[in-house]
């Protein structure tokens, strides 16, 4: 897209929209992301508040590193039980070095039905800063990374660090993507304007999400707890006139700690005792809206 003031779509005000439903009548689709990260222990990390590293950082950082490491040996298992014991399939933003270093991870997300979105191939890469020659590349690698080992290409994006560039969106629908999560403008899907190529944008969230609230905000367990029923409160209620999207965003490091985990499904719990609710995937919300609603 060429670089403008607003965004590669309309702008639409919520209240002056078509109703969005839902299958089923379902009043909010339930949007569980995992993101399952690499980080390289020979490269520097981010700092305490998630900053970007600085290449004369010294390596190993091995408690910065340890700290991630974690989720992918045990954090991540622990959500898995979580997820599943309240019939939510994720999408998993995945770094495409996983499959190259924790083969294991994906085998298990497999067996549980959960659904790949690319997220570059590692946490450290942001697509702002390859070159731009290199870009597409980037993004091609990713997603045939996972369907090599998935064997099935992921059809959703969401960039590291929600980053982008003028030229993402052309890459991602030139590879064949089917929606993208980088922009948290909203609480229902949208179409985005790419040269007439068909591109879905579904509400991500970086307010509910265990990073912003935990890692940034300082927020306690059960506080971010607070905030994810509070959400769905408020969402539950305007769904009834016209469907939302609530994304629940979490990083294995973060609440897959043993101290965290009751929060999470205190919170699912919670949820569960309302009816109306379409606990879906990524794909499964972006080909619904595109097949009912997208233009």
């Amino acid at each position: 897209m060429k670089p403008a003031p607003y965004g590669p779509f309309p702008y639409s005000a919520i209240n002056r929209r078509p109703k969005y439903s839902l299958p089923g009548g379902a009043r909010v689709a339930l949007w569980v992301v995992i993101n399952i990260e690499f980080f390289a222990l020979d490269k520097p990390m981010p700092g305490e508040s998630n900053e970007r590293p600085k290449g004369s950082d010294p390596t190993p950082m091995v408690r910065h590193w340890a700290q991630r490491d974690y989720g992918n040996r045990v954090g991540v298992f622990r959500l898995m039980d979580a997820l599943t014991a309240h019939g939510i399939r994720s999408t998993v933003a995945l770094n495409s070095d996983v499959c190259d270093h924790h083969p294991q991870i994906i085998e298990d997300c497999m067996k549980l039905g959960w659904e790949m979105m690319g997220h570059c191939r590692a946490n450290t890469q942001r697509l702002t800063e390859v070159p731009l020659d290199e870009e597409r590349g980037v993004i091609r690698h990713t997603l045939d990374r996972i369907g090599r080992q998935t064997g099935k290409r992921p059809l959703g994006w969401l960039g590291a660090g929600l980053q982008e560039t003028w030229n993402t969106l052309d890459h991602l629908a030139d590879e064949g993507c089917l929606y993208v999560a980088d922009w948290v403008n909203d609480d229902q899907p949208y179409m985005m304007d790419i040269g007439g190529k068909p591109l879905v944008s579904i509400p991500y969230s970086y307010e509910l999400n265990d990073t912003a609230a935990i890692v940034r905000s300082k927020y306690t367990p059960g506080e971010f707890e607070r905030m994810i029923c509070d959400q769905f409160d408020v969402l539950y209620r305007e769904g009834a006139e016209s469907g939302r999207v609530m994304a629940i965003c979490l990083h294995p490091y973060i609440m897959g700690q043993p101290h965290r985990i009751m929060a999470l499904k205190r919170a699912l719990e919670y949820i569960d005792r309302h009816p109306a609710v379409w606990k879906a995937t990524g794909g499964e919300i972006a080909r619904h809206f595109k097949d009912t609603q997208g233009k």
